[in-house]
């Protein structure tokens, strides 16, 4: 399946193609574009849009698309969970409201100084997000706080 956002990827347009290739489509196909040209890639590719406004997939309320796509596809993993605080306090600009959000900013903004290609910063930030990952496991198992 093709997935569609927009360019220049940050946390969430990082997490989420990170969580969808690893929960939800281990053969995701990302493509990224101009913010104005998402709708008719996703209508044309009969892609899925994520991380824009108005998608399904995106941004509501408080939460992020990350939140959007651990609820829609129904993710109970407590792990994800725990992620996905941590990824939500980072994209919407609240990093008080969990201590690894202002790092994981900072990683996000220095990868894409790095890597300005949207899908080469994305196969070396799965890394972190994958030991992020195991990080949040062993938390949520009663281990680091």
């Amino acid at each position: 399946m093709q997935w569609v956002t927009r360019a220049h990827v940050h946390v969430d347009r990082v997490a989420c193609p990170w969580l969808i290739s690893r929960f939800i489509d281990s053969d995701a196909e990302f493509v990224f574009v101009a913010k104005s040209m998402v709708e008719k890639v996703a209508s044309d590719e009969f892609a899925i849009p994520f991380d824009v406004p108005g998608a399904e997939l995106g941004h509501h309320d408080d939460r992020c698309s990350f939140d959007a796509i651990i609820e829609k596809y129904e993710l109970k993993d407590p792990a994800l969970l725990r992620m996905a605080e941590i990824v939500r306090a980072a994209d919407t600009g609240r990093l008080h409201d969990d201590p690894l959000a202002t790092a994981l900013e900072a990683l996000a903004t220095g990868f894409s100084l790095r890597y300005p290609d949207d899908t080469e910063n994305l196969s070396v930030q799965f890394e972190v997000y994958d030991s992020l990952y195991v990080w949040c496991q062993l938390q949520v198992a009663g281990g680091p706080k």
